[in-house]
């Protein structure tokens, strides 16, 4: 079944940098993932951040979620949020 991945955080450096980074972490990382169907980076007025990525099945998003820890561009990323700052929440789609 599809899934929906919520991740909000707040920003920690440069927005310009930030989101040079984020365009590189959705071409060269995010859409290699088998099972990536959609992501989109938001922005808050109130200065949080959201990713909001879709996927084919819940093996596709923990597969991704175990690639990043030894990727460069996810790593630098993630180094955009700010400590302890990051919420990352799963919700099945209905059919």
């Amino acid at each position: 079944m599809a899934v929906v991945e919520v991740t909000a955080f707040t920003l920690s450096g440069d927005e310009q940098a930030f989101r040079a980074v984020d365009a590189r972490m959705q071409t060269d990382f995010a859409y290699q993932q088998p099972g990536l169907l959609r992501r989109t980076t938001a922005r808050g007025d109130d200065g949080q951040w959201l990713v909001l990525t879709l996927w084919s099945d819940e093996a596709s998003a923990d597969a991704c979620a175990r690639n990043a820890l030894d990727d460069p561009v996810a790593r630098d990323f993630a180094s955009y949020a700010a400590p302890n700052s990051t919420r990352t929440k799963r919700f099945t789609l209905l059919e």
